[in-house]
């Protein structure tokens, strides 16, 4: 009788990297990717803002007050070109000037996250690591900033400091770190008391090599969330600043500007001219927020829902 050998392997498997768990957890959120890619679009749009609008919405040689407060749909005196979402006040096309506000609302948001989790984080560090009367002096005043309301805080600063993009940023920067301070100074005393931190110190590696080079690298997670998070908080305050006179000037208009602009024709049904930049600004805000959750819910399984 003929034996039969039946060989047997055994099903291997490929470890995955973090970063790929991490691409695979993502993927699985279909809201997370939506707000992804509505992002991306809204970040590739304003950065063609120059090559993809008809109009310069702030040249004054392409403007016409004939075309003021047109609705939407309406053709040009001219009738080169439609205005999809209408005109405002001053004859600008809306669906332009929606565009590049997105610029000035982008740049604010995200230049002002980026300083203040650069600036927060290396406070938050020296906090958790020099400890003593270090520790106490910076936690005391992030306490102290994080104790008055946002929105006061910032129309005090920008009293003083007046208009313009960089006061803005300036402000939110003042407002933000504390919260990125915070958040690094209870990761680094966690990962402070870890075997491989003893370990480092053993080999006689410098505090700020352990620092930098050991302990950063596992505060960055929440730092990530903090960051996504913080950019539609900046995106929003400015927003509010600006509509209400003290953010960026009318030559560098943001979409907080152009509701404010809109809000005096409101009674007058002329409704175009404030709710398109206040649905861009909603639209932008979601897909930030969409994105943050599922990078928090990634990057800390226990608070998956």
């Amino acid at each position: 009788m003929n034996q039969v050998s039946i060989a047997t392997t055994k099903p291997t498997f490929k470890a995955q990297s973090p970063w790929q768990r991490g691409v695979a957890e993502f993927k699985g959120s279909t809201t997370a990717i939506v707000g992804l890619v509505l992002l991306l679009v809204i970040v590739l749009v304003a950065a063609l803002a120059p090559w993809i609008v008809f109009q310069n919405p702030y040249d004054l040689m392409q403007l016409n007050v004939l075309d003021a407060r047109l609705p939407p749909g309406t053709a040009n005196i001219d009738g080169g070109y439609t205005y999809w979402l209408g005109t405002d006040g001053q004859g600008r096309d809306l669906l332009s000037a929606i565009i590049y506000g997105l610029r000035i609302s982008l740049w604010v948001g995200i230049g002002s996250a980026l300083i203040a989790a650069v600036i927060g984080t290396m406070l938050g560090l020296l906090s958790a690591y020099a400890g003593g009367w270090v520790d106490a002096l910076l936690m005391r005043l992030v306490d102290l900033l994080l104790s008055f309301p946002v929105i006061l805080m910032a129309l005090m600063i920008l009293a003083w400091l007046g208009k313009g993009v960089g006061n803005v940023m300036l402000t939110l920067v003042v407002l933000e770190w504390a919260y990125y301070a915070r958040t690094a100074r209870g990761q680094a005393l966690t990962e402070s008391r870890r075997e491989y931190v003893d370990a480092a110190r053993g080999q006689g590696i410098g505090p700020w090599r352990i620092v930098v080079g050991h302990i950063l690298p596992n505060c960055l997670p929440p730092l990530i969330v903090i960051g996504a998070l913080q950019i539609a908080r900046a995106i929003t305050l400015e927003a509010t600043l600006s509509f209400l006179g003290l953010g960026v000037p009318i030559t560098e208009p943001s979409l907080g500007l152009l509701i404010a602009n809109g809000f005096q024709y409101m009674l007058s049904d002329e409704y175009w001219i404030s709710f398109f930049p206040g649905l861009a600004l909603l639209i932008t805000i979601v897909a930030i927020n969409l994105v943050g959750d599922r990078l928090r819910d990634v990057l800390n399984p226990r608070l998956q829902r």
